[in-house]
């Protein structure tokens, strides 16, 4: 069983912001594996929804917990070691341009508030991790501009962006669950469109 979490808040309110990149893809991977509708999941305070991947059976969560609790959620599939070998987190990274994303795995949170709850939920950097790019061109200058841009919605030019990316993303998602995140990484990661 592998398990792929999609980091972002729960709400109507940030739907569609950037820092909820990791969600929005993850329900571009349900679509794409004719996944079942996100159902919620009382045990683990989640949105929950299955798909075969290959041969793989791959639950796919969303935490209805905030974005720097979302390891509670989490803990809760990930009880092990070895089970964190089968995670994969998706999630917004602010060091890369929109377009991109990189693949990595046993890294620090980078500064994270939602991997570092993982991290700290599960007590391992072993898993999986996929970064999407939210920088904007420009550099972002001046008190309260980096979180209003995290937390502000993504412009139409950057989500037709993202969603060429996705389909990328979905490629990715495909290896690494059948071939392993080092494969994937190899032939993914630093993808930009």
């Amino acid at each position: 069983m592998k398990y792929i979490v999609g980091l972002g808040n729960p709400g109507k309110e940030y739907e569609n912001t950037r820092h909820n990149v990791g969600r929005i893809i993850l329900e571009e991977v349900r679509k794409s594996f004719d996944g079942e509708e996100f159902v919620y999941s009382k045990i683990h305070n989640a949105q929950i929804s299955e798909v075969k991947i290959g041969k793989e059976k791959v639950i796919l969560l969303m935490s209805e917990t905030f974005m720097n609790k979302s390891g509670e959620s989490i803990r809760k599939l990930v009880k092990s070691k070895k089970s964190a070998g089968d995670l994969v987190v998706i999630y917004d990274d602010l060091d890369l341009p929109i377009g991109k994303m990189k693949i990595s795995h046993n890294k620090s949170s980078g500064g994270h508030k939602g991997l570092e709850s993982i991290i700290k939920q599960i007590k391992t950097l072993e898993f999986a991790r996929i970064r999407i790019g939210i920088s904007p061109k420009r550099k972002i200058l001046g008190d309260g501009k980096v979180e209003k841009h995290i937390m502000g919605n993504f412009k139409a030019d950057d989500l037709k962006i993202l969603n060429k990316l996705s389909k990328k993303v979905i490629e990715a998602i495909e290896v690494l669950a059948t071939d392993g995140w080092e494969k994937s990484a190899s032939l993914y990661s630093n993808t930009e469109v």
